[in-house]
């Protein structure tokens, strides 16, 4: 089944904690390139979203923005053991040194440790967001299959177009050779008398071989059928349908090549556009 390297997720959760937003952009590359924007203390996340992406996709560029707000303001406590030690500290120093000033209030609380700041669980944050990264990747492969679908469909509108093509051609074979052999007989006619018969019928065969179309037609007919196989194979595709566009557009060259007549020449035409289509569709696919 073929997918397509573009496609766009996003998932999003709310709690007394706060809320979080995931979106998952992909489009094409030749390879598979991740990127992540992750809030500093979610950052841990990366390396299993890293594994996750590698595990179900296989070429494309993947951008991953994880969004973490808050639902209020960190509040502060005061650690009552870091403030009872600095209490003991602060009574030997006045038993040594009774002349020396105390700090005040606001300097004890400045002093590390004394004052926290308490904000959401960073577990229960985490496992949200660990479950909401898996929501926004069944959507991607599903919006990837979605539109894989889509262009399977457009490719195999342009593979019933050569067919036709190759078709026409086909039928007018016989009618393009023997224009081709009375073309050719025209243009030497000025010079039959001074070739040898038996030479100028040999010219006029290998002449004639060179503009046969018979084998381009059937490589045509063949690479045809084997983009068909491809868009029914599991996995990734894309390499071996871009690959596949190359041949066909190869044999319409070489058909255009041997092209004499004014039929063949707007077939070959007509062929190199379709291939083109299909080809800046295949780009799009995984």
């Amino acid at each position: 089944m073929v997918h397509s390297m573009t496609a766009f997720a996003r998932a999003s959760r709310e709690a007394d904690w706060g809320s979080l937003e995931l979106e998952l952009r992909s489009v094409n590359q030749r390879y598979l390139d991740l990127h992540f924007r992750l809030p500093e203390p979610l950052r841990s996340l990366e390396p299993g979203y890293r594994d996750a992406l590698r595990q179900r996709l296989n070429r494309g560029k993947v951008e991953c923005t994880l969004r973490f707000t808050p639902s209020r303001e960190e509040t502060l406590s005061v650690n009552a053991e870091r403030l009872a030690g600095l209490s003991d500290a602060l009574h030997e120093v006045r038993r040594t040194l009774p002349e020396a000033a105390m700090p005040d209030a606001l300097t004890l609380l400045d002093h590390p440790g004394v004052l926290e700041a308490a904000g959401p669980d960073l577990e229960v944050v985490t496992a949200s967001a660990q479950a909401l990264f898996n929501e926004a990747l069944d959507a991607l492969l599903d919006a990837r299959a979605r539109e894989g679908a889509e262009l399977a469909a457009l490719i195999r509108s342009r593979l019933t177009g050569v067919r036709e093509q190759v078709s026409k051609v086909q039928l007018q074979l016989p009618e393009i050779l023997k224009r081709q052999r009375s073309q050719l007989l025209e243009r030497l006619e000025t010079v039959r008398a001074e070739l040898d018969p038996q030479r100028l019928e040999a010219e006029l065969t290998l002449m004639a071989q060179k503009a046969d179309v018979d084998e381009e037609l059937d490589r045509l007919t063949t690479h045809v059928g084997e983009v068909e196989r491809q868009l029914t194979e599991k996995g990734p595709v894309g390499r071996r349908l871009d690959f596949l566009m190359q041949e066909l557009n190869r044999e319409a060259n070489t058909l255009s090549s041997k092209s004499v007549v004014a039929e063949t020449t707007r077939s070959a035409v007509e062929l190199k556009v379709l291939i083109e289509q299909m080809r800046e569709q295949i780009q799009n696919i995984e």
